[in-house]
């Protein structure tokens, strides 16, 4: 039987970021390869239905009692364009609570006074990088625990629910619900796999949406523009200006709200961008849509009609009311987490799972912690001892 740690450093060698601009479905080849050698690895465990459809979603079946409520376990394959996932090298190292040099050649290291959660994991064994690229624990550590997992059901002796299994492409770019097949799933629940720290347990988190934005300017020789250049890239930070200062990731914890400036890119005559809007209030969040939208007419009064194109679409929602209905789904985990010894951490996802839209979807679908810390970053690390942990809370889960 191959332990979670041997699995996530075989999984974390495929390149599997996600890409906005692709328009397939998965947005980028690595993806399906990867996917590939999963469904591969299931059927050699004995997972007989093991299966990628044509969109490149994966499927498979550990069956148990009939007479238990059949449960899901769901996780996705893409890691995040934030940085970079080619070439990844993974290594484990002990932590003393002290600075950890990644990479002595590019003087990288990840710093305890950058990165407090590296004092609380003193004792544990830490999978880091060499601080070039992303590690890919979100979510590669949340399958590889599904994985080590559903083969410790395949082989134990003892009664256990249906294992329902869901890997899917593209959820870091917002797509990773939009063609799951949730009556072919036919789990009665379900919980993603894609959480933080150890104990981590979420079932509210943010509404979403994107807003794409094009200013048009005019060019001209900077030697003749008086009353004739429009320059886009002033537009754009004025644009920003006028959003409230104190409403940006940088500036706000918990519950609160922000409009990110994720991407920015052009020259004078045309200036795109690219913010993500959220909020766990749906009042506060349809206010904040409403503030993006007075900002771009504000400016298209000022420069002429056609100036400032919004492109605003919504990307999901607070699932809390569609598992409040449920909610002995949550207080399974916390119990399972307590029998283990773990402190369950209940608390509003500051982003957004593939579990919101599936809640929506009709799939209540909490999502639990996999260990990870500091995702989507060069310095992201997971403790093996709590991929542990949570392999041993989803068998409990089932059991």
């Amino acid at each position: 039987m191959q332990t979670v740690q041997d699995r996530f450093l075989r999984y974390v060698r495929f390149d599997t970021q996600s890409d906005e601009a692709s328009p397939t479905c998965p947005s980028t080849p690595g993806q399906r390869t990867f996917g590939q050698a999963l469904v591969e690895e299931m059927l050699a465990m004995g997972i007989k239905d093991a299966h990628m459809d044509d969109n490149g979603y994966i499927y498979g079946t550990v069956p148990g009692d009939p007479r238990l409520p059949t449960i899901g376990l769901i996780a996705h394959m893409d890691t995040s364009p934030d940085a970079s996932g080619k070439d990844v090298q993974a290594r484990v190292v002990p932590c003393t609570g002290e600075d950890i040099l990644l990479n002595e050649k590019e003087d990288l290291w990840l710093r305890a006074a950058e990165y407090p959660s590296l004092r609380e994991q003193v004792g544990k064994h830490l999978i880091v990088t060499d601080g070039t690229t992303l590690l890919g624990a979100d979510d590669k550590a949340g399958i590889a625990e599904i994985m080590t997992a559903a083969e410790h059901l395949l082989t134990a002796r003892r009664t256990h629910a249906t294992l329902k299994i869901g890997f899917t492409p593209d959820e870091e770019i917002g797509r990773g619900a939009d063609l799951f097949d949730v009556a072919k799933f036919g789990a009665d629940y379900a919980y993603t796999v894609d959480g933080g720290g150890l104990g981590e347990l979420e079932y509210e988190n943010f509404n979403g949406a994107s807003a794409f934005i094009t200013v048009h300017g005019t060019n001209i020789h900077p030697g003749s523009a008086k009353d004739k250049m429009v320059n886009s890239i002033l537009i754009a930070m004025e644009l920003q200006s006028l959003l409230p200062i104190h409403q940006r990731p940088e500036s706000t914890e918990g519950y609160e709200g922000f409009f990110h400036l994720n991407e920015i890119r052009g020259d004078v005559e045309q200036t795109q961008l690219h913010y993500i809007i959220r909020d766990h209030d749906m009042e506060k969040f349809t206010q904040k849509k409403q503030v993006m939208g007075q900002a771009v007419a504000f400016l298209n009064a000022k420069y002429g009609e056609g100036t400032v194109v919004l492109d605003l679409k919504d990307s999901y929602y607070n699932m809390k009311d569609q598992i409040l209905p449920h909610i002995h789904i949550v207080e399974k985990a916390k119990a399972a987490m307590e029998a283990l010894g773990i402190d369950p951490k209940v608390c509003p996802i500051r982003g957004g799972t593939d579990g919101a839209r599936l809640s929506f979807m009709g799939l209540p679908c909490p999502n639990l912690f996999t260990g990870g810390q500091n995702f989507h970053s060069r310095f992201e690390y997971v403790p093996v001892e709590d991929m542990e942990k949570c392999t041993q809370l989803l068998i409990d889960l089932l059991s």
